[in-house]
């Protein structure tokens, strides 16, 4: 399995419009960060979780030629917005774009990009093949996902685990029950947006608390804010098998 990090950002990205922080200043790429998604690639498989607003951008940096489906986590537009670039996809493949998640998610979608659902559509619009997912096990091209809800304030959010990897974002609560789903991972993913308290976000003490509580070997901080401080200043911070996750990072399983 390999997993790309195509974005790593919170919903503003980083820079942050008109910010003149640091963070925000900074000239290293690593303090460059996209909305959040991440392309993985298994078993001669493309997926993509969330397609934000950069999805576009994304696709054509990573280069990825071919899509089997888009799961999403939830339904806020830095995970959703860019949907309307799959359209790519169609054309490239002759198919429909398979799109998975909860039924809130989905339904939104529908509203939100009504002319790629209407009776008439115009001619090159986006074309979607919608799976409704729950709170258990689905399969995808053969490939199986296990779905962990999360919450995000009061709104549930999927992560996903698939063999021994686990991408969880948007998140400042989760249950004892679904952090035994995360047990055994060797990958994990994990929202941390600043180190000040979040309403809906974990922080960088949180993230740090549930890794070590899991005991999992290898994680990577995500969906970052400007907040957080500089990528190589944070860096130093870390523990040896927690690492800042930065945009364009290649994992291996």
């Amino acid at each position: 399995m390999k997993i790309t990090l195509l974005g790593t950002g919170t919903s503003q990205g980083i820079p942050v419009i008109a910010c003149d922080c640091a963070v925000c200043r900074s000239e290293d790429p690593r303090d460059k960060r996209l909305r959040v998604s991440v392309w993985i690639q298994t078993k001669n498989r493309s997926f993509v979780i969330d397609a934000g607003p950069d999805f576009r951008q994304q696709m054509l940096r990573a280069n990825v030629r071919s899509l089997d489906a888009i799961l999403f986590t939830h339904q806020h537009k830095d995970h959703t917005a860019g949907l309307d670039d799959s359209r790519a996809f169609n054309h490239r493949q002759q198919k429909d774009i398979p799109l998975y998640g909860r039924a809130e998610v989905l339904n939104q979608i529908r509203t939100e990009f009504s002319y790629a659902f209407s009776e008439f559509r115009y001619p090159g619009v986006p074309q979607f093949e919608m799976h409704y997912i729950e709170n258990k096990p689905f399969s995808v091209e053969g490939i199986t996902f296990l779905p962990i809800e999360v919450m995000h304030h009061k709104l549930p959010v999927f992560g996903f685990r698939i063999g021994d990897f686990t991408y969880i974002t948007d998140v400042n609560f989760i249950s004892e029950e679904e952090q035994e789903k995360i047990k055994g991972t060797k990958v994990l993913v994990l929202d941390t947006l600043q180190k000040e308290p979040h309403l809906s976000h974990f922080t960088l003490p949180q993230s740090l608390d549930l890794i070590d509580k899991l005991n999992v070997p290898q994680a990577y901080l995500t969906h970052i804010s400007h907040k957080l401080g500089r990528h190589a200043d944070v860096e130093k911070e870390l523990p040896p098998h927690v690492r800042l996750a930065f945009d364009g990072m290649e994992i291996e399983l």
